[in-house]
């Protein structure tokens, strides 16, 4: 098969179509055949060097697939030869196959494509996991996402205001800020010329920026406000007002999902497959495809993730 290589860590250019050993199922796992794959800031990270690949995990990127089961391993129930699915991974969608846990599939949608749903797994799990599960997002709460119209922006903004909260987000524009009203968010704040502070308090933050953001992040929390921290693009490091933090009783957590033992991801992608799925085929949450291009132009793919100003998620198709 076919696989996209990271020659050395680097900018785009270091992506290489390259022919591979094909995946064998291990227990428990199946082997899909992709049909498309997309795109996480992760992979941008792992392609540049500063996101180790887990121990054990396939060393393409690509946390996340659509396609069909080829092949099950030793002890696979439920699932059957043939079988659409989308897939949340640790590793290797950026293929023309993939094995993966059975824990970690999921259906597609009733309505979506599916070169589409490839662009569900990660956005879900990642935003039910954390403003639900570790967030505890209630009806009637303030919610606020950084980046509002990233692939997990666009995820998170709408089901918050399924979830019946007030929709807060931060986005890079007016164009960006009519999209991500459309898709449910009540107050749009452009972080280029104004202070998301001045809009809360917030009892629930997902951040995808931290570094600088994380000081004015706790400022913003309400009483009992939970921050959680997703990414880093602005640094790895911030001060703290511990005193701030004690007095509003609120918490700061921080999560990955990638490195995430099986029976926790298979937890996850179970809850939110229950949860989340109902929404989608309903039309309370739609997918948000900002661009597909083919598999091994990955690169090219890369290239407009990182210059930004894209709306919802990039998605690479085998063809």
């Amino acid at each position: 098969m076919k696989a996209i290589s990271i020659r050395e860590p680097g900018g785009p250019e270091v992506l290489e179509w390259t022919d591979v050993a094909d995946p064998a199922p291990a227990p428990g796992e199946v082997v899909v055949d992709v049909v498309a794959s997309a795109l996480n800031r992760a992979d941008v990270a792992q392609r540049m060097g500063l996101y180790p690949v887990p121990p054990g995990a396939s060393p393409y990127p690509g946390l996340e697939v659509s396609g069909r089961i080829s092949a099950l391993g030793p002890g696979v129930t439920g699932w059957q030869v043939g079988d659409e699915v989308c897939a949340l991974l640790t590793g290797g969608g950026y293929a023309q196959k993939v094995a993966v846990p059975a824990g970690q599939l999921m259906t597609v949608p009733k309505g979506i494509g599916l070169v589409e749903a490839a662009a569900l797994p990660e956005a879900v799990a990642t935003v039910w996991s954390n403003i639900v599960m570790t967030g505890r997002l209630t009806e009637g709460e303030t919610f606020l996402v950084h980046g509002g119209a990233g692939g997990i922006g666009t995820m998170a903004v709408q089901i918050a205001k399924a979830l019946g909260a007030r929709v807060v987000t931060t986005v890079g524009g007016p164009e960006q800020a009519g999209r991500v009203r459309e898709l449910g968010a009540d107050v749009t704040i452009d972080y280029r010329t104004q202070d998301f502070t001045e809009h809360g308090p917030y009892d629930v933050i997902l951040d995808v920026i931290g570094g600088r953001y994380l000081e004015r992040n706790v400022r913003s929390l309400a009483v009992d406000g939970r921050l959680v921290v997703i990414g880093v693009q602005d640094g790895l490091e911030a001060p703290l007002n511990l005193a701030e933090l004690l007095l509003k009783r609120a918490s700061v957590h921080g999560t990955t999902l990638r490195s995430r033992p099986a029976a926790q991801k298979a937890a996850i992608v179970a809850e939110a497959h229950r949860e989340v799925w109902p929404l989608i085929e309903s039309g309370a949450v739609r997918l948000v495809i900002e661009r597909t291009l083919p598999m091994a132009e990955a690169a090219e793919a890369h290239r407009l993730l990182e210059r930004g100003g894209h709306f919802g998620k990039i998605v690479l198709v085998n063809g």
